[in-house]
């Protein structure tokens, strides 16, 4: 699918103050956003190497780690003295260290490289982006190179065991604020991190923590009206959390200028189509469910290969959304549900990055229908799409709800799709769902389904052999699906629905458990 042609709006970007974050390729860039997000400050991740206007809603840059050596002949740089002349930078890992080679300081490789927990030794306890944190505590390094002389009218800060310079700042903040950190506050690890983060965001930028569902509902509602003006936008929808909530706030801009599709492709859960549609009716949506689960079984036929059964749903999709668009008059503009992960796995900091898999709202529909895209989320990670969707009245058991993938249980049934095995799937899948609530369990795993293999084995049940279908069961834990490990279910909790879908589930005789994290597995097996 192509973008829309004509331009996609940002809200946020005109709304609150907003700290940018410039991404040098760090694994650990999304964290930083998140520790900024936490303290209720807005923030967007951009590539380096991408200009951004510098006007009164910004409050300060973020300089992010990298996989590069400050050293390399093709290391990513950028004019730092520029931003500081206009605002605060704090600059971590890799952004600390360009700051320092920038500013004439000494940058070279270490003895030996750097990795784990340190203890971080302050040397100035009275410095502003140390409020509140111990005189020592543990940090996160993960560098080779260190910072071995700093440049003239720079100070130290804070040193650790094994290196001398663990942060530090240019010591007459001239023009503005300017720190380095070598360690990484982001992670877990890193006890006072986040502390440290928000004295840079509140000490240092001055940034008022106003970064609330309540305020992103009340100016979201408000660009929407101004957006959409009198226009219609229709909107397909997935009973997933991030349609629901995009659909319900531009509901609340629009109303019935809205219109929303629901579309039964074959490939939902058990029961999912009739419990969502009854869903969006007690939300008062505009909706229309469609039962085109045999068209999709029609055109899914003989296809094994992952990315083609998606890009045949994506494209099935569009052809029944076109069908339906064109019995409306006067649609103009698109809803969609991009959040912000969709977004950051779509970019690369090094140019577009490698396909690992097609996202399904990514994008938009093809340039002939000539739609405008809204997606009010776009922005948001996925927790933070929930508390605006507590904050909208959008009830708990639908907000609470696992993500799910946009293809459905066709990326979940390995090699071709029948209505025989989406059959086998849904009712495996519904026991491991429900066994998960009973249990107490749902809330505590961020992902959970059932994958349908396509390997047979014998098995015995009763005097009679068989053979028949193996099923993985995959759960994990996670905080906005960028990473994610197995969830530790309970031995004896795995026993019971292993027993319950080989005895309920004619057709399957054996389970077995995925214990795979991500990276370097995928939360999905396609």
């Amino acid at each position: 699918m192509k973008h829309c042609r004509k331009p996609i709006l940002g809200y946020l970007r005109r709304m609150t103050e907003k700290i940018i974050i410039l991404d040098f390729g760090s694994q650990y860039t999304q964290l930083i956003a998140r520790a900024v997000r936490e303290a209720n400050v807005y923030c967007e991740i951009i590539p380096y190497y991408q200009q951004f206007d510098i006007n009164e809603t910004l409050k300060g840059v973020i300089l992010s780690g990298s996989p590069f050596s400050v050293n390399e002949e093709k290391a990513p740089v950028v004019a730092i003295s520029d931003f500081n002349k206009a605002l605060p930078i704090l600059g971590i890992c890799y952004g600390a260290q360009l700051t320092a080679k920038t500013y004439g300081g000494v940058v070279n490789k270490s003895n030996k490289r750097e990795y784990g927990r340190a203890t971080l030794i302050l040397k100035n306890e009275q410095d502003a982006l140390f409020d509140g944190v111990p005189q020592q505590s543990q940090v996160w390094m993960s560098h080779s190179d260190s910072i071995q002389q700093l440049p003239p009218h720079f100070e130290v800060l804070a040193t650790t065991e094994s290196i001398p310079v663990a942060a530090f700042k240019q010591s007459n903040h001239s023009p503005n604020p300017l720190y380095g950190l070598q360690f990484h506050p982001e992670v877990f690890h890193s006890t006072e991190g986040k502390k440290i983060i928000r004295n840079f965001l509140v000490n240092i930028c001055g940034c008022s923590q106003n970064w609330t569902p309540a305020n992103f509902v009340q100016e979201s509602i408000a660009q929407l009206k101004k957006q959409i003006g009198d226009r219609k936008v229709i909107m397909a929808l997935s009973g997933g959390v991030d349609s629901t909530v995009a659909a319900t706030l531009i509901s609340k801009a629009i109303g019935d200028h809205l219109y929303c599709l629901f579309v039964d492709n074959g490939v939902l859960r058990k029961n999912e189509y009739e419990q969502v549609l009854h869903t969006y009716q007690q939300l008062h949506l505009n909706v229309v469910g469609i039962d085109a689960k045999e068209h999709f079984y029609t055109k899914l036929a003989g296809k094994t290969d992952p990315e083609e059964k998606r890009k045949i749903i994506g494209n099935t999709f569009i052809e029944i959304f076109d069908r339906e668009a064109k019995r409306m008059n006067d649609i103009g503009m698109l809803g969609q549900g991009t959040i912000y992960p969709d977004v950051i796995e779509s970019v690369s900091v090094h140019g577009p990055s490698q396909t690992i898999k097609s996202h399904h709202n990514v994008g938009g529909l093809p340039d002939y229908m000539q739609l405008e895209l809204v997606e009010p989320l776009r922005f948001l990670f996925k927790d933070e799409v929930r508390k605006v969707g507590i904050e909208l009245g959008i009830p708990a058991e639908l907000i609470n709800r696992h993500p799910f993938p946009g293809p459905g249980l066709a990326i979940r049934i390995l090699g071709e799709v029948t209505e025989e095995k989406v059959h086998l799937l849904q009712q495996a899948d519904a026991i491991f769902i429900d066994a998960l609530r009973n249990a107490n369990l749902y809330s505590k795993v961020w992902q959970a389904g059932a994958i349908l293999l396509p390997v047979k084995s014998v098995g015995v049940m009763g005097d009679e052999r068989t053979y028949e279908y193996t099923l993985a069961l995959r759960a994990v834990t996670s905080v906005d699906g960028m990473t994610a490990d197995w969830a530790h279910l309970p031995y004896d909790f795995l026993a019971s629905v292993s027993n319950a879908i080989i005895n309920q589930v004619k057709g399957i005789n054996r389970v077995v458990y995925d214990i795979s994290s991500k990276p370097p597995a995928t939360i999905e097996w396609e």
